[in-house]
């Protein structure tokens, strides 16, 4: 698992990169955003890290533009601004996991592989997940609803997908965060609803026929209609 650390401080870049070296991972380390830009344009990797506070483009920017044009490419924001706010906003900037500094190590490696199986996949029984007009292939993770392709996030991806596999079934906030987000989130978040947000506004916004929608006092529930 090949790893960019897109950290300005030298002595902390440096030691994520041993620290996951000893895991086995393979990590490259970037100061600022034109670094981690020629990284990303020379090398294929599985994740970024990626810090908040980066030099002329601070992080939020920089996760932006690696989203616009690495596709599903799996981002961890790992910074030391920890609040809700914060976190939303990198959530809405395009990261998939979020943790805050200080971090325990083994902690960091579980959810950069967690992230990994979520974009690499297994292999599936059913190549195709359909539902009306919206179609996704579990192997290319190709997302396309009335022939129109959708680009999404990791974990937005992932959301789709469990969605997608417990159609017609009422499926609780606890439930989807157990099993979309790999390890235990702060329960006073609201980190559910704001993915849910993002992915209806990408599959659902701009189509007549809506699929995903809110059970008061539940959860959500993906079905083609309202009955």
């Amino acid at each position: 698992m090949r790893v960019l650390i897109v950290e300005d401080e030298w002595e902390v870049a440096a030691l994520i990169k041993s620290g996951l070296e000893e895991y086995d991972f393979v990590a490259d380390t970037a100061g600022n955003a034109m670094e981690a830009q020629r990284q990303l344009a020379e090398h294929e990797y599985d994740t970024v890290i990626l810090d908040v506070n980066l030099p002329v483009i601070n992080g939020y920017d920089l996760c932006r533009m690696i989203r616009n044009k690495f596709g599903a490419l799996p981002i961890l924001m790992l910074t030391a601004f920890g609040s809700t706010d914060n976190k939303v906003d990198g959530f809405e900037a395009g990261a998939d996991d979020y943790l805050v500094k200080p971090f325990e190590f083994r902690e960091l490696v579980a959810r950069l592989r967690a992230l990994n199986r979520r974009n690499a996949g297994a292999p599936l029984e059913a190549n195709v997940l359909k539902i009306a007009d919206l179609e996704f292939n579990q192997q290319s993770k190709a997302v396309k609803r009335d022939n129109h392709k959708i680009l999404l996030t990791a974990r937005e991806l992932a959301l789709l997908e469990f969605f997608l596999k417990n159609q017609n079934r009422a499926l609780t906030r606890n439930e989807i965060m157990e099993q979309v987000w790999d390890l235990n989130f702060d329960t006073g978040t609201n980190v559910v609803d704001v993915y849910v947000n993002y992915l209806r506004k990408k599959i659902d916004k701009d189509f007549p026929q809506k699929l995903i929608h809110t059970i008061s006092g539940i959860g959500y529930i993906m079905q083609a209609s309202d009955d």
